[in-house]
């Protein structure tokens, strides 16, 4: 592996009042270590790098380091870490643009797409997305490093980010609307240390990640007077978006089936279709006859009954039998574990092509996330040896991969139509969605609800664009597709830029 010199590091230990510390440029001397696993609120450590994309030798600083969220009287409550890709060639920073990267769980770190994804260093798994040894990182040519400075971001309690201590309230961070608050307050802070207010700017969130950014897109504009080019929502939640009843029930039925088609137990006439060609017939079908069947309830003629749930075994690869067990609404819990059950194996939640095996046939529900474990076994050792090998962050902090974020207040999830309202108060700003067909937490078919539902007049429907992906919740993971979305956001970025002197206005 290249070797990297450091620049500069100042860490600054506010939370336990220690002296302040200066790297040496020789890169000799590693940042200080955090005695007792406790935070350094604000701190920074660089080094230089390069990387290779689309041909092109990208050289680049990393900076890795956290900085504080204050309170109302200027005092550190906690600090949040970070990793800051600026590509080193550009002398115009004013017309480069910036992309804040959050994940989601709500309790997850920025690893997942930092070096899954976007990033311009990627963990080393196999071309499907699944684990390899040894463990470690190599060289992402897809990055988007090329066209755009990054920002990954771990929200409290996530990866290094830590409240200060004990005795800070909770409620401050943990909760959707809170959440957003304080992590726009930090933005604010981050953009201008680093002074990037003139650069265009976009938010991509990943998971719950799309649940924060689509809030953070109209927290910025009204209370930090920051405006945004772009939102990307990876693999979204309901964001606050209301379905409940025959609609929840029903919409999860183009998953079923894009599932069902993978692992090819559909029937002739639809496995041999490709799946894109296959999937249009079951979202008409779902639209407009399933929907209306779940809402007469067990008032619907038993003749049409059995012939809607021969429709949804026809497409869901299930049993009529469970179908009508289940009243026409199979969960997706039952899903998971009855598809394969006759083979022996359970399909993953996030990513369906993932299979399992249970300790027996018989149940409801799987006996664990056969996917999620399988992205921990892979993540986990890449990003801890990458931070603290590569980066140089040193620090004796167990890095979360799932943090103690709970209980978490979802009361006043408007983010959807927080979201709505952005995109309508500023001309400049894009929408873009990326769907894997094989999720099942946030599936592709619930993502298309969103924009429907996001914008009822259609009037704003040209600045929202969804796209979907062959693989699950992050599509990325599957080589094919990591190019592919890298790629359809260069080209995102580039069509969310204004021309020069043009207006924002309508």
């Amino acid at each position: 592996m290249m070797k990297h010199h450091l620049l500069l590091s100042v860490v600054v230990g506010l939370c336990m009042a220690q002296p302040l510390f200066a790297q040496k440029e020789d890169g000799k001397s590693p940042l200080p270590p955090s005695p007792s696993r406790v935070l350094m609120v604000d701190s920074a450590i660089s080094t230089k790098h390069q990387v290779t994309i689309k041909g092109q030798r990208i050289p680049y600083t990393a900076t890795a380091g956290s900085i504080p969220v204050w309170d109302d009287e200027g005092r550190p409550m906690a600090g949040v870490f970070y990793t800051y890709y600026e590509r080193d060639d550009v002398k115009d920073k004013a017309s480069r643009p910036l992309v804040i990267s959050f994940n989601g769980g709500p309790g997850t770190p920025s690893v997942w797409m930092q070096i899954g994804y976007t990033g311009p260093r990627l963990l080393n798994v196999d071309d499907e997305g699944y684990p390899v040894q040894p463990y470690g990182i190599k060289e992402n040519s897809s990055s988007i490093l090329d066209v755009a400075d990054l920002v990954f971001v771990d929200p409290v309690n996530t990866g290094y980010s830590r409240m200060v201590s004990k005795g800070i309230d909770k409620s401050t961070f943990f909760g959707t609307n809170a959440d957003i608050r304080y992590l726009a307050e930090w933005i604010n802070t981050f953009v201008t240390r680093k002074g990037r207010w003139a650069s265009p700017k976009f938010l991509i969130g990943e998971s719950y990640g799309t649940t924060r950014v689509s809030g953070l897109a109209l927290e910025l504009q009204e209370a930090q007077w920051m405006y945004l080019n772009g939102v990307i929502l990876v693999s979204p939640t309901e964001l606050g978006i209301q379905r409940g009843g025959p609609v929840e029930a029903a919409l999860k039925l183009p998953y079923f089936a894009a599932t069902a088609w993978y692992h090819k137990m559909l029937a002739p006439q639809l496995q041999q279709k490709d799946l894109t060609d296959m999937l249009p017939e079951v979202e008409e079908f779902t639209i407009n006859e399933l929907i209306p069947a779940i809402s007469k309830g067990g008032f619907l003629d038993d003749a049409k009954r059995k012939a809607i749930a021969a429709k949804i075994a026809l497409y869901s690869g299930l049993k009529e039998k469970v179908v009508l067990e289940n009243n026409l609404d199979v969960s997706t819990n039952l899903f998971w574990k009855e598809l394969l059950r006759d083979k022996g194996f359970t399909v993953g939640r996030l990513d369906s092509r993932y299979r399992g095996i249970d300790r027996q046939d018989g149940g409801t529900s799987p006996d664990y996330n056969a996917e999620l474990t399988s992205w921990l076994h892979s993540f986990t050792p890449a990003i801890n040896m990458y931070i603290r090998d590569e980066l140089n962050y040193k620090t004796d902090l167990k890095y979360n991969m799932f943090g103690p974020v709970h209980p978490w207040d979802r009361k006043g999830d408007q983010t959807g139509e927080n979201l709505r309202q952005a995109v309508a108060e500023n001309p400049y700003l894009h929408v873009l969605v990326q769907s894997g067909y094989y999720d099942g937490a946030c599936d592709y078919f619930n993502a298309k609800y969103n924009l429907w539902q996001m914008d009822p007049g259609g009037r704003l429907k040209n600045r929202l664009k969804w796209e979907g992906y062959r693989s699950g919740h992050m599509m990325y993971l599957r080589k094919e597709d990591l190019a592919a979305a890298n790629e359809n956001l260069r080209t995102f970025i580039k069509e969310s830029l204004p021309k020069a002197g043009e207006p924002a206005k309508y």
